[in-house]
């Protein structure tokens, strides 16, 4: 062999190596979770929330107290037909992808890659639908709020859980405001009664409540507890009230805001003292729960509670129907 082939060989050679040394940078970057510790490895349906983005930063950051749990997967579809939430997905979509999460093309390909999920659609409608392959599949599921449109959903969504045996849980982060933790471990003794405000937005889709005002009304049946009798809503143009009875004499009451400052907060009546909610705290306090409730498959409180505060939004839009009158929660859940 001539030396000038053999210095050809030598120099092709050579250069195949650092071509294939050179990408390998990037294939890592593309792949930046493709080796994920199996049974961490979070996977996201719906990209047509600003809670998938938050959630997909948070998880992916690396912080210790998330015990390895990262978003590795996407399924981009959400609404079908809400366009304020199917206008977001190609954006939201490109934010996830920045943090080496792979976007496939369905529900099933998604369980493939993944051993829990984040079902974050923002249109509750669809979401029992889109739960039932992740029972299916035995994927421990949070549902982010609206767990459904309808309490009829909302109880099919905790029977199929059962049915499957796959846990289940759905919370607004706003259960998680400053101050709530401190009044449920009894810093105030007995809750009397608690009047809660949200924005209450409306989309013609859901239930009136269902779409926002449940951030306000989570927190409410999260101090008063299950128990609420029924429901007498006050409803004008720019604001809603909703006054609960509680079968044991207790009032609870929401302010659904549309017009004015928009906030939350609310005051608690305890047997010690009055006390205001303080400021929310973003979604950590929530994303920790719902580590918590991966790792051990109980979710951190009663799926009654859910239940409940469904039936106590759609009795609202029953009592606005009919002029204001008392709806019983009895004649929804019976239904």
């Amino acid at each position: 062999m001539s030396i000038d082939k053999l210095n050809r060989r030598k120099f092709l050679r050579t250069a195949t190596i650092a071509s294939a040394a050179a990408a390998v940078p990037n294939l890592i970057s593309s792949n930046l979770y493709a080796n994920q510790t199996k049974g961490k490895r979070v996977g996201i349906i719906g990209l047509d929330t600003s809670h998938s983005v938050a959630f997909t930063k948070e998880l992916n950051s690396g912080k210790s107290e998330y015990l390895g749990y990262r978003v590795v997967a996407a399924y981009p579809q959400g609404s079908k037909d809400i366009k304020t939430s199917v206008d977001r997905i190609p954006g939201f979509t490109e934010e996830v992808k920045k943090h080496g999460v792979e976007i496939v093309n369905s529900i099933e390909d998604l369980l493939k890659k993944v051993d829990v999920v984040l079902l974050e659609t923002n249109d509750g409608r669809v979401h029992l639908e889109q739960a039932l392959p992740v029972f299916k599949a035995k994927k421990r599921v949070f549902i982010d709020k609206p767990i459904a449109a309808s309490y009829a959903d909302a109880k099919k969504i905790f029977e199929a859980s059962k049915k499957y045996n796959t846990p289940v849980f759905s919370s607004s982060s706003l259960r998680y405001i400053e101050g709530m933790k401190e009044i449920k471990e009894g810093s105030i003794g007995k809750v009397i009664g608690a009047d809660t405000y949200s924005p209450a937005s409306l989309e013609s889709t859901h239930p009136d409540f269902f779409w926002y005002g449940i951030h306000g009304i989570e927190m409410l049946f999260a101090v008063m507890g299950t128990g609420c009798k029924s429901v007498t809503r006050i409803s004008t143009a720019g604001s809603d009230v909703a006054v609960g009875e509680w079968g044991d004499g207790r009032i609870g009451t929401f302010r659904g805001i549309r017009d004015g400052k928009k906030d939350f907060g609310g005051t608690v009546v305890g047997e010690k003292s009055v006390t205001k909610f303080g400021k929310f705290l973003g979604y950590n306090p929530l994303l920790s729960e719902i580590i918590k409730f991966f790792e051990t498959g109980v979710a951190p409180f009663d799926p009654q509670e859910t239940l409940e505060i469904c039936a106590f939004m759609e009795a609202a839009d029953e009592s606005k129907k009919n002029g204001g009158k008392p709806v019983l929660i009895s004649s929804i859940v019976n239904k």
